[in-house]
Order: structure tokens, then sequence, then C-alpha cells
């Protein structure tokens, strides 16, 4: 496998529900299973039809019911493409025989090492990096690690997700990785004293807690907040917006901690030479460029330029570490939430 060194992400740069039967396809088809829910995707892969004349038939749902209906469907599945937004899912599905290895060496070449499974059964093709924001104008001293969340400092202040969130998840599996079990599982402790509520909703729901007052700080992934300069949010205001500030945290050490959208082909896939193609057309220039521009995400190839959403939060040093890692680490990471009685 090609190996290659991390850069950091810069700044500066210019369906279907899920279904019960199975269906049958012809050649000339690409079916795609897909846990990504975004309706910008649909340029990708109508982009893809044209350029290839391979016609996508999508089955989507969340990441489980995908993997558990490719399990029922056994050898007789479908599926070609195993899509989703969460490493974990990625390595579950590998792990149980779902995936299998390719040989592409335009994936290989392109694809940062770290984005990379070692089998080569999955790839990363998009980031979102998962930072700390705060309120401008209560907040003269913000968190500038995810360390510094447990700081008595911030006492009531922190809105963030619940434990039963896959990115809560993957950010503590990530410092267990880096810090060890017993350092998370009292960082853990002394950020759930923190808490300035419960943790509830979605990212944009504790960006939107800044924005009331309910809360001075916030962790959620860069995308949501790019999205609302892009496109504005319902509650939150134009000057809402420009009194949250960001930190890209943990700059001097591990970087900062990100989360990926990937794929991989799926083990009994009927289409092979097309899955192989898709994967190889998301890593393209052409829709690398669009999962920043459509989506406000980090296109997982280095050197590809950035919406002006994305670039606006500026150059950072990005976590590199292997994502089979996080994947590793996901039981400890439970058994920390837990004991710290993290909702």
């Amino acid at each position: 496998m090609t190996r290659k060194t991390p850069l950091l992400l810069a700044g500066l740069a210019a369906g279907a529900t899920l279904a019960t039967a199975v269906p049958v396809f012809a050649e000339g088809e690409l079916n795609l299973y897909s846990s990504r829910h975004y309706d910008t995707d649909e340029r990708l892969y109508s982009d893809f039809e044209e350029m290839t004349g391979i016609t996508i038939n999508r089955i989507e749902g969340n990441a489980d019911e995908l993997i558990a209906r490719m399990e029922a469907e056994g050898a007789n599945s479908p599926a070609d493409i195993f899509l989703t937004v969460d490493t974990v899912r990625l390595s579950r599905a590998k792990d149980l025989g779902l995936l299998q290895s390719i040989d592409s060496a335009v994936l290989e070449g392109s694809i940062p090492a770290y984005l990379q499974d070692a089998d080569n059964q999955w790839f990363g093709f998009s980031q979102r990096s998962r930072i700390l924001f705060y309120d401008k104008t209560d907040v003269a001293n913000p968190p500038m690690t995810y360390q510094d969340l447990a700081s008595p400092d911030y006492e009531g202040q922190i809105c963030i997700r619940s434990s039963t969130n896959v990115y809560t998840q993957n950010i503590v599996a990530a410092l267990v990785d880096h810090l060890g079990q017993d350092a998370v599982q009292d960082w853990a402790n002394a950020v759930v004293g923190n808490f300035a509520r419960a943790p509830q909703g979605g990212d944009t729901d504790q960006l939107r807690g800044i924005a009331s007052g309910e809360c001075d700080i916030a962790m959620s992934n860069t995308y949501y907040y790019a999205r609302a300069l892009r496109k504005g949010d319902s509650q939150m205001s134009a000057e809402d917006l420009a009194n949250i500030g960001w930190v890209f945290p943990n700059q001097n050490d591990i970087g900062a901690h990100m989360n990926i959208s990937g794929g991989g082909v799926a083990a009994n896939a009927p289409n092979m030479e097309n899955a192989v193609k898709f994967l190889e057309y998301l890593a393209s220039e052409q829709a690398q460029e669009y999962f920043s521009a459509g989506n406000d995400e980090y296109p997982a190839v280095p050197g590809v330029g950035l919406s002006e959403s994305v670039a606006t939060l500026g150059i950072f040093r990005p976590d590199t570490i292997e994502l089979s890692a996080i994947a590793s680490n996901i039981d400890a990471a439970m058994e920390v939430l837990t004991n710290s009685g993290w909702e």
C-alpha cells in the first residue's frame, strides 16, 4: 500500500427507503447501499451516471440496518458498494466479512494512508473535523485542547451530544488511544461536571445552544457551522454566527479529530468492475471538490480546493490516527462514557 505523508488541511483555496425485497438488477448498473443522507449527493450520483453510463440503484437506511440487510442476504446480496459516515461501521462490515479487498492504484495513490483500511477493504472519501466552538462575547480564554474541557474554569458551560452518538463515541475512542483509558475516564468525569445541560440534539443544536445563551462552549463537526455560514440557519442570525468563535484543538500534539465518510466494495458484489470505478470516481478531483462545495466537508485527497465556507475556518493540523485504532477502542470508550454518567 502506498503511504503518503499527511498534510495540513488548507483553509485558503479557491433516495429510496430501506426495502425488504431484493430487486433484480441488470448489467451496466451499480447497487449502492448508503447511509449518507445528504440531498447534495444527488449531484455526485448523476455526474457518475453521465460520465460512465452506469445506472446507480440506491438502497438507503442507517448503517446498522444496511449491515444487517447485507448479512441476511448473504452470498445473494445485490450490494456492490457499502457507503457510510462512520469508521466503526466500516470496520464492523469488514469484520463481518461483508467487504472485500480491492486492487486500485488510483485509490492507493490518492487517499492518504491513514484514511485507508490496511487490507484495502474500505477508503475514506471526505472528512469533517470535530472541533470546539465558543461564544466570543462570553469566553475570553476558550479551551485549546479536548483535555481543557475538563477544566473547572468551564463549569456549567458545555453543550455536547449524547453518549449514544457515534461522533461522541469516536472522539472518546481516539482519546483513549492517545491518552489511555484511565486518563480519559478522569477527563470524562470532569467534562460531565461541566455540562450546561443534559446532552441532547444534533451538532447544529449544540451551535444553537451557544447562540441562545444556553451554553458558552460546544463540540461540533465543522461542516454544520460551515453550512450555516453558506446557507444560513433558521434559528441563528448572521450576528449569532459572527459571535461564535472556533478552535481546532490540540494543534501542538495530536491534532484535531477527524470523522470520515467512506466506502468499500461488497464481498459478493455482482458488478465488481463498476463498484471499483465508483470508488475511484469518489477520489477524483471533481467528486472531491463537490464534497466540499456541496456538503461543506473536507476532501480526503490532499491539494483539492475548498469551498469558501470551509476555507473560512482556516488551516489546521488534523489527527492522523489510524482509523482502525478508533474502532478497536470503541468498547473502552463506551465503558468510559457509562462510568462517567454521560447520558
